[in-house]
């Protein structure tokens, strides 16, 4: 079973470049910026979590990879980063073989259910899992690991149509291996107010999907793109910019809908 002692949320969309590991990033931040304790779990071969708070490649001499393969805990593969309590499981392009590492043993996807179940893990109040932009055995483990699902939604033409296959995967993973899995919310990213298309995606995700959609909008801005190149997250590279003070605003949303669901519970 997935525990409650801490909310695990894994950030996933199939589709690349809607800003999914630049929102893992800096909501991390955010809630570490406001005393949560926060691990990020980088399952993204690409590792670009793991640059994006300065860890060296060199650096990384276990990962993700050692998760799932089941050599090493949370405890050997956490590091810290600069942001204070804001910790990282960096990941390799180890993670590339995996699925054929895995693939033939019964517990497949469940191998980082249990590595977020053992030692270690307890020691944070948020674990966000930053997935790869496919639907493969990475993203699965991702989504039988956690409580709930958050999704990037860029605010451009085809969005819906990413969407409503996302949604259906969520679906397939709840009916097959993780019954509790929810949506924690939308997130749409990559806005601008000049752009009446970008208004118009807003409007309709809105009207389909309600309160699952975040009220904050992330806008488009320089700084908050500039910031990985720095290994730094935009809160860190400029609080002031539109960008920062967009996830400070959504790290405040997800900590109101957490209070909220345990009222309800």
């Amino acid at each position: 079973m997935i525990g409650e002692r801490n909310r695990i949320i894994t950030i996933a969309n199939q589709k690349g470049g809607v800003g999914k590991t630049t929102t893992a990033i800096n909501l991390a931040t955010a809630l570490a910026a406001i005393g949560e304790r926060v691990l990020i779990v980088d399952l993204d071969p690409q590792g670009n979590a793991s640059t994006g708070l300065g860890i060296e490649r060199r650096d990384r001499k276990l990962s993700s990879y050692d998760l799932l393969v089941g050599t090493h805990t949370i405890l050997d593969t956490v590091q810290e980063t600069a942001v204070p309590n804001l910790y990282i499981v960096p990941s390799t392009m180890d993670l590339l073989g995996i699925e054929m590492e895995i693939a033939q043993q019964s517990d497949r996807v469940f191998r980082l259910r249990r590595a977020l179940n053992g030692a270690g893990a307890t020691a944070f109040s948020y674990i966000l899992v930053d997935c790869p932009p496919s639907f493969n055995l990475l993203t699965m483990n991702a989504m039988a690991a956690a409580h709930s699902v958050l999704v990037p939604l860029q605010c451009e033409f085809f969005a819906l149509e990413g969407l409503s296959q996302l949604l259906e995967t969520v679906d397939q993973v709840r009916r097959t291996v993780n019954p509790l899995l929810d949506i924690q919310g939308i997130v749409l990213t990559m806005f601008d107010s000049r752009n009446n298309l970008a208004q118009q995606v807003v409007n309709d995700v809105r009207t389909h999907l309600g309160e699952k959609v975040y009220h904050t909008l992330i806008p488009r801005n320089v700084r908050v793109s500039e910031a990985p190149s720095y290994g730094k997250p935009a809160i860190l590279y400029d609080l002031k910019c539109a960008g920062s003070q967009a996830y400070l605003q959504l790290a405040s949303e997800v900590i109101q809908r957490e209070r909220q669901r345990k009222a309800a519970a």
